[in-house]
């Protein structure tokens, strides 16, 4: 960062002093209030965590369902529905709390996701009133709890192709709800093996013989506790991890329900059975409904950063307690966390932390803006459908990475479930599948960004995107690209050649900047290049994109990480001057470069970097290391993890 953090008479480094409560303040925003309510919550029931593990499966998925009506019942988990029904009236804070819950049992947070995000997402944003008045008020306080049956055993990411039926029978003025085939069976759906009585099925709508493509029913499949005619309800059974959520698979073998069971916001059946749409164009149709779930990918990606706040807090502390190996013949063993392998193993890792933690407020500000009617057009839906899908894929990698480092960086003592990595590790490795794997997600990305997000976005499929991109000449998909209109800018700031490879500050926030932006333009060109290559040489489409689908990915990691540290330099231009900014600006300048050394061989490979300046990069990392290993412990305390949920006495010195 360019903040200066050396005094005027020595030019030396001073080390800044952190404001803990400050900076948790900070963090935590404009929803401390709604925070402060979850980490009461996950202190009043920290038991969950024993229980875990002591429970047989059937007795811990009943407590946690016993937890999800309790936390209900104090406001918690309401706070994005409607005030008239006995919600908040509050997107944002929604995501908030859930963030915030992540710090606790990960059972009790998908349970919640599934009731309130999922279940109760659908009935809010694909039904009108009738639902609302309907299913509303009993969902919100968990007396009536439902399911999202949206995935199928042989359709996982590829909604468009369900293989579940609804018939609408115009004489009994009824839709027949009908699994067609082994691979239409609705698998993996929380809450279906044991108290769902609703789901919200996705299925193909079929009127008068005629297809219409993907909506949404409300199909009871309880009914006194039993399954409901025609409905066949099998368990999951035992999985990696989250053993508290009651996972199941669905069949329907001509379930009726009535015409009103359709989630007509966007589509309806007239008694007559007359398909009526205000979206004419089915694949717009289609990713508009699709579009107003987008709730839950913001969410898995907060719980993602969260989870990894939890390991790194542990893994710190443990670093900062724990000794071995004498400095010298008669010296005291030293402190893990004063080895640099140690601090290279974590503080970057925290690093990137913040960094996403304020990647994460900016998408659950947009979500907000955009469900809140203050910022509802097209284009803001698909900016913030794209950045969620890239938040969410690197949010919940980054949680996968960071909780296998930080178990190994506490040795032994991590590998015992008391410690809480075993649960951490089996509950949130799911996180990079659900609510859309994560490669898929990041293609979503990249075809915005090909496509600049065009009026035809949605009726775009991957051959429809590689025919759009090939149509344009190359430099006009960098012109029209939204990722930055900087390419020019940028190669300005980075002429190359080792004169300014020696010049340029590796602690200026605007090179930092410069060397990801350049990084995504390149390889954003080098897609269209060779998209438009291939259908010059008439080949296949398909065949053309799946040989740059590596490509592909890279770009839209690229363009994340760009995002990402455009939010953390954001952030650390609106702090007032003091210590905590100094402090910050540490992070960010370790999660920049650390984020450079990552991919330098990319950098190297196209003249951003001489083998000096790599050199220098990896110094610079190693002193930023060295300079934030005395501030570490309170980096982690400011994330404000309640004690009870770090369960790990002999890592963190509790009682």
């Amino acid at each position: 960062m360019t903040t200066d953090r050396t005094t005027p008479a020595t030019g030396g480094y001073v080390q800044p002093e952190i404001d803990v409560r400050a900076l948790t303040e900070l963090l935590d925003g404009e929803y401390a209030e709604v925070r402060d309510l979850v980490r009461a919550n996950l202190v009043t029931y920290a038991s969950v965590l024993d229980e875990a593990e002591e429970l047989g499966i059937d007795a811990f998925r009943e407590r946690v369902r016993e937890l999800v009506v309790e936390m209900a019942a104090t406001g918690q988990t309401g706070m994005g529905f409607p005030k008239r029904y006995g919600g908040g009236g509050d997107v944002g804070a929604s995501i908030a709390a859930f963030e915030t819950l992540a710090f606790g049992d990960l059972s009790v947070l998908v349970k919640v996701g599934v009731q309130f995000g999922l279940f109760g997402g659908a009935i809010l944003h694909l039904g009108t009133e009738r639902h609302h008045d309907a299913y509303l008020p009993g969902l919100i306080t968990g007396e009536l709890m439902g399911c999202f049956a949206m995935t199928e055993t042989g359709h996982g990411s590829n909604v468009q192709a369900l293989g579940t039926v609804a018939r609408y029978d115009a004489d009994a003025q009824q839709f027949v709800i009908t699994t067609e085939g082994d691979q239409a069976r609705k698998d993996y759906i929380g809450n279906a093996a044991r108290h769902g009585e609703l789901a919200v099925v996705f299925a193909q709508l079929e009127v008068g013989g005629e297809s219409r493509g993907v909506h949404a029913f409300v199909v009871p499949i309880r009914v006194d506790g039993e399954a409901a005619p025609g409905v066949h309800i099998e368990d999951d059974g035992r999985k990696m991890g989250l053993n508290g959520v009651d996972n199941g698979r669905l069949r329907f073998d001509g379930v009726r329900v009535d015409r009103e069971a359709l989630l007509n916001r966007f589509a309806d059946v007239t008694a007559e059975g007359v398909y009526e749409s205000t979206i004419e164009n089915p694949n717009r149709r289609f990713f508009t409904m699709l579009g107003t779930l987008v709730q839950g990918r913001v969410s898995v990606g907060g719980a993602g950063v969260n989870a990894a706040k939890v390991a790194l807090a542990i893994a710190t502390k443990y670093a900062l307690r724990r000794r071995q190996f004498a400095a010298g013949p008669q010296g005291e063993e030293r402190l893990l966390l004063d080895y640099g392998l140690h601090q290279r193993r974590l503080l970057p890792l925290i690093a990137r932390t913040y960094a996403l933690h304020f990647a994460q407020d900016v998408v659950r500000t947009q979500l907000h803006d955009v469900f809140s009617d203050l910022e509802d057009d097209a284009q803001a839906r698909r900016l913030l459908e794209a950045r969620a899908a890239g938040t969410k894929a690197l949010a919940t990698w980054h949680a996968t990475q960071v909780i296998q480092e930080c178990r190994e960086a506490c040795g032994g003592a991590g590998y015992l479930a008391v410690n809480r990595f075993a649960a951490l590790k089996a509950d949130s490795d799911i996180f990079t599948t659900f609510e859309g794997d994560n490669h898929v997600l990041l293609q979503l990305v990249a075809k915005g960004l090909l496509t600049d997000y065009a009026s035809e976005f949605e009726d775009l499929d991957q051959l429809g995107m590689v025919r759009y991109v090939t149509n344009l000449a190359v430099e006009t998909v960098i012109e029209k690209t939204s990722a930055h209109k900087l390419l020019e800018r940028v190669r300005d700031l980075l002429p190359g050649g080792d004169e300014w490879d020696q010049e340029a500050g590796l602690l200026d926030s605007e090179y930092q900047l410069a060397m990801v932006r350049y990084r995504e333009e390149h390889m954003l060109a080098g897609v269209a290049r060779r998209l438009k290559s291939g259908i010059d040489r008439k080949r296949d489409p398909g065949a053309v994109f799946s040989e740059v689908q590596d490509h592909v990915i890279a770009v839209a990691r690229a363009h994340m990480e760009r995002l990402v540290l455009e939010a953390f330099v954001e952030k650390m231009r609106t702090l007032p001057e003091g210590g905590n900014k100094v402090a910050l600006g540490l992070l960010c300048d370790l999660y920049a470069l650390s984020t450079i050394e990552a991919d330098r061989a990319w950098f190297m490979e196209h003249g951003r970097l001489t083998v000096q300046r790599s050199k220098a990069i990896t110094r610079e990392v190693n002193d930023l290391c060295r300079k934030i290993r005395p501030l570490a412990g309170e980096f982690v305390d400011a994330w404000g993890i309640p004690d009870a949920m770090l369960r790990a006495p002999d890592l963190v010195g509790g009682a």
